[in-house]
């Protein structure tokens, strides 16, 4: 290995390197190469964690996997494989969740450094936290198609993964999609891919079937796919959606069977996908319940048509419906030409209402909260595909900043980005000019995290701050919250002792304007103080937010209110008139000022991944005489560590 050879390392590093203790979080694309990497460099201690299984399209990027090991742990295959370079080093691996309460403090405190390879926020949000708790260095990474990033996170010397704010996660792996949703874009996802397989123009990386063939866990059916003649690439042949679809005529009944009766009672034979996860349920045609799981008595009142959330029973209806009117047109279409398919717009009426329909059959049947249709209709979007090299490229840059952090020159980590095309200077790979500093208003490096949540406190329930607010928005695990001054405990992470606070709204229990709570989450070594801001509930008919977290309470004030006091105070002091206009229009033009450059830091904001990954755009760096580090300008996209899908929201969707 590469610390055996003379002169290839310094003495030093080459020593650091054997003494070290790493964590890899991840084994998907990313993590497989990074896996290589430091088993190759020489790395002798090495854990390596990931929760999910080997599916069949993991295996053209996923280079330790082979056909033999579909369904098998991700992590566990991983380690054996990596171990066959190099049989002296020490790899350990776990196959669990990295937010599993086991993974504490005192685990990572065990390491040199953490490497992630992560395709949620969820989990990066996490092992942000623990790292920064710890106090041990991490480098995060992520792509998306043929552009990717990697970004040192050091305790008080740089930006942390949460220093600047991020729009919804839209990035989501393909396995999760396909076996194991737990989120409504998840089924939304899969749905889309149910439209092109049935209608549209059929693609092999949208299969929306179980994943395929572990002889130990799968079924009879699972398999024949396994041990079927695989083609000369290797892939395995199977009959596709649309061929079965055509076979019995688009028959709604046969269908609905088929994808939510027979795949799902598939995916519960195997039984390693469940040991840690609830179980999905599968639905028989003629048995649809007519209530909507989960919700209250609230979402049944009343509203306008796309807003409501429908039953079971009336989504079975709708997809039959839409499945006919669909296959009607799509053989009309092929008399005139057989090659002729239809391309989902989410302005179809009956193409929008199938994908609605599927998605909140399938969140049924995992116990996801099912969607509106007019919210399915904005969160819906298209696809980018992973690319192994980009993962091979971004992985080795990971590396290299790994023996940086041995070398203790963290500042030599600057933030590196992976370009499709090279920029003015014939770069592929940017790097920025410096190591980012901490946001001094991070709501979790700052020294005394806080932030402000603007919010109807008359009609969010304590539940909904819980679940929406606090572990949705601000990723807590185990959140317990008490009222500033009162020591009055609204929310426990100990089972049952505030559950009778649940459908209570807030101002019930005295939460209201102005009101501040402390919440700690002990299974992150965090606390946060939360500052109370009245806000009223948007009106339902605009696409509003039920409520915002800020990290400046600041920002809610309004901008005018400098200007408008300062012509009030020189008219009250008889000032000249002419000067305080000055006064006044100077101001304006640096609120202006700060509001374009708070604008162009939103677009950097808002690069959105599953991943949250930032892309330099064909205009690269922007070089000024000012203290602020480069500005970036940034094109809005999404990566993942593994680019399964990656959703790019349309304009109008955002």
């Amino acid at each position: 290995m590469a610390t055996t050879i003379n002169g290839l390392f310094r003495e030093e590093l080459r020593d650091a390197i054997l003494r070290s203790k790493v964590l890899v979080v991840g084994a998907g694309g990313i993590g497989c190469e990074i896996l290589k990497n430091l088993v190759m460099s020489g790395f002798a201690d090495i854990e390596i964690i990931d929760l999910d299984t080997i599916d069949v399209s993991n295996l053209n990027r996923q280079f330790l996997f082979q056909k033999k090991h579909v369904g098998k742990s991700k992590a566990s295959i991983a380690c054996e494989t990596a171990l066959t370079f190099n049989p002296d080093v020490k790899v350990i691996y776990y196959h669990d969740s990295i937010t599993s309460s086991e993974f504490g403090l005192t685990f990572f405190k065990r390491f040199t450094m953490v490497l992630n390879a992560l395709d949620n926020r969820a989990a990066r949000n996490h092992v942000n936290r623990m790292c920064l708790a710890a106090d041990v260095p991490l480098i995060e990474s992520g792509t998306a198609g043929y552009e990717g990033q990697v970004e040192l996170i050091k305790k008080g010397m740089s930006q942390c993964y949460e220093c600047t704010p991020k729009a919804a996660q839209k990035t989501y792996p393909g396995c999760t999609i396909r076996n194991t949703p737990s989120e409504p874009i998840h089924c939304i996802v899969w749905a889309k891919h149910l439209f092109n397989q049935l209608f549209g123009e059929e693609d092999p990386d949208q299969d929306v079937s179980p994943d395929t063939a572990d002889p130990e866990a799968a079924d009879t059916a699972g398999k024949k796919a396994l041990q079927g003649e695989s083609n000369d690439k290797g892939n395995i042949d199977r009959i596709s959606t649309r061929t079965w679809a055509q076979s019995c005529d688009y028959d709604p009944e046969k269908l609905f069977t088929k994808l939510f009766h027979d795949d799902i009672k598939y995916l519960l034979s195997m039984d390693n996908l469940w040991k840690k996860r609830r179980p999905p349920t599968p639905l028989k045609w003629r048995e649809l319940p007519d209530g909507v799981a989960g919700c209250s008595k609230e979402i049944n009142q009343p509203g306008l048509k796309d807003q409501q959330r429908w039953s079971i029973s009336k989504c079975g209806s709708i997809f039959a419906e839409s499945m006919k009117t669909l296959s009607q047109t799509l053989k009309s279409s092929q008399e005139k030409s057989p090659g002729n398919h239809l391309v989902w717009d989410k302005d179809d009426q009956h193409a929008m209402d199938f994908v609605a329909a599927c998605a909140n059959i399938r969140a049924h049947i995992f116990g996801i909260p099912q969607k509106s249709r007019f919210d399915i209709k904005s969160m819906a979007g298209n696809i980018i595909p992973a690319i192994a090299t980009t993962n091979a490229i971004i992985a080795g840059i990971v590396v290299l900043h790994a023996f940086r952090v041995l070398e203790n020159n963290l500042r030599a980590c600057k933030s590196v980005y992976l370009r499709l095309k090279m920029n003015h200077r014939n770069q592929l790979l940017v790097p920025e000019k410096a190591v980012n500093p901490p946001n001094p208003q991070c709501y979790v490096c700052a020294p005394t995290p806080q932030a402000t949540l603007a919010v109807d406190t008359s009609s969010m329930t304590i539940k909904e701050l819980e679940e929406l607010v606090l572990k949705n928005r601000l990723n807590m695990i185990a959140p317990d919250v008490m009222i500033d001054g009162t020591g009055s405990v609204v929310i426990s992470s100990e089972e049952g002792e505030t559950e009778g606070n649940n459908d209570k709204k807030l101002e019930e229990l005295g939460i209201r304007n102005g009101t501040i709570l402390k919440v700690d989450d002990f299974q992150q070594n965090y606390s946060l103080t939360v500052y109370i801001v009245y806000r009223e509930k948007p009106d339902p008919k605009n696409d509003s937010p039920q409520f915002l977290i800020l990290a400046d309470k600041n920002a809610l004030q309004p901008k005018e209110n400098k200007e408008e006091k300062t012509e009030k105070s020189s008219s009250s002091n008889g000032q000249n008139v002419m000067e305080t206009s000055e006064v006044a229009k100077k101001r304006k033009n640096e609120t202006e000022t700060e509001v374009a450059a708070k604008k162009r830091k939103m677009e950097v904001d808002n690069c959105d991944d599953s991943d949250d990954i930032c892309i330099i755009s064909n205009d690269d760096v922007i070089h000024d005489n000012s203290t602020e580090l480069n500005k970036l300008t940034l094109r809005k996209r999404k990566l993942s560590d593994d680019g399964d899908c990656l959703i790019v929201c349309d304009d109008d969707n955002d």
